[in-house]
């Protein structure tokens, strides 16, 4: 199994094309067809069904990729450790919500950059379903996720900090007015929530399951600032993290309601897999971003007027 044809491999899966890959690989098409042809014959499996004009990675080649990934990941970074020692160099990649990216990480972000220029670190939003897959095929180095607690032993991780988590409504929503909010109020209510399998969204899920309490419709966002507006037009309650919703709640936006029901404050971890080596970038991220929440860069003191939950 020769670097080259994982390397062919590798893009195909991505591009699904034979044209595209010979051009992004600097070769013909009769060379791709023959190296992965080659690599079929040495799986012993095909990897790709070839339809026509249509091509699809097969269950075998689905399975194998991950694998490839790790090893084209290691033989990089082995590289790139040997050329440049200790020094943090190359590619960093970054997995956040989209509320991290937002408020808690430009600051870092900043101070990385100033510190380790020949870096290249970038951040990415992830959908909470595909977290896992992206990190075990190496296409993120590291991720920052909300969850109670990481129980995957693929992982390891790092606690940052715990993000206060509110329910809002409009100023005039009658649960807004001041008296305490538990689960069974929200009976009937129209929820303004992001996407399944976010942390802080699963916690509230949970309470309302437990207490049997149905809300009369949820409606599922992608976008934070998409709930934030959606509230303020009196469309239902929404969920968010205090960080996110500092600036309107001090404006009189909307109120934050005097949730009386079980914390739905969230954990906030950094992980990465345990088999993945940890290049000098990665380690000095991690060195960073704890000296940044020691110093209050990351995680400052939200300070918000007028009544809220506790």
């Amino acid at each position: 199994m020769e670097v080259r044809q994982l390397q062919i491999f590798r893009i195909l899966a991505e591009e699904l094309n034979f044209t595209r890959t010979a051009e992004k690989v600097h070769t013909v098409q009769s060379n791709v067809t023959a190296q992965i042809k080659a690599l079929e014959e040495e799986l012993g499996v095909p990897l790709f069904d070839r339809l026509g004009r249509r091509v699809t990675l097969t269950d075998a080649g689905r399975r194998f990729l991950p694998f490839a990934e790790q090893a084209l990941q290691a033989m990089e970074q082995g590289q790139r450790a040997i050329e440049s020692g200790a020094e943090p160099s190359g590619p960093l990649r970054i997995a956040a919500p989209e509320s991290v990216l937002t408020y808690r990480l430009p600051p870092v972000l900043r101070a990385f950059r100033k510190r380790f220029p020949h870096v290249e670190v970038s951040f990415r939003p992830y959908s909470d379903a595909t977290l896992c897959l992206m990190l075990e095929s190496g296409k993120f180095d590291m991720a920052i996720q909300m969850s109670d607690r990481v129980s995957d032993a693929t992982f390891k991780s790092m606690r940052l900090w715990t993000e206060r988590i509110f329910l809002l409504g409009d100023i005039g929503h009658p649960l807004a007015k001041g008296r305490t909010v538990k689960p069974a109020d929200l009976a009937g209510q129209m929820l303004l929530l992001t996407e399944a399998g976010c942390g802080y969204r699963e916690k509230l899920d949970r309470v309302l399951a437990l207490d049997n309490v149905r809300a009369g419709n949820i409606t599922e966002f992608s976008s934070v600032e998409a709930i934030k507006q959606c509230v303020i037009a009196g469309m239902g309650l929404g969920l968010l993290p205090a960080i996110v919703v500092s600036r309107e709640l001090q404006q009189h936006q909307f109120k934050a309601l005097a949730w009386a029901g079980p914390s739905l404050d969230i954990p906030t971890h950094l992980i990465w897999h345990k088999d993945k080596w940890v290049s000098p970038a990665m380690a000095a991220f991690q060195e960073l971003i704890v000296q940044k929440l020691e110093d209050g860069t990351v995680k400052p003191r939200v300070t918000l007027q007028g009544s809220l939950a506790g």
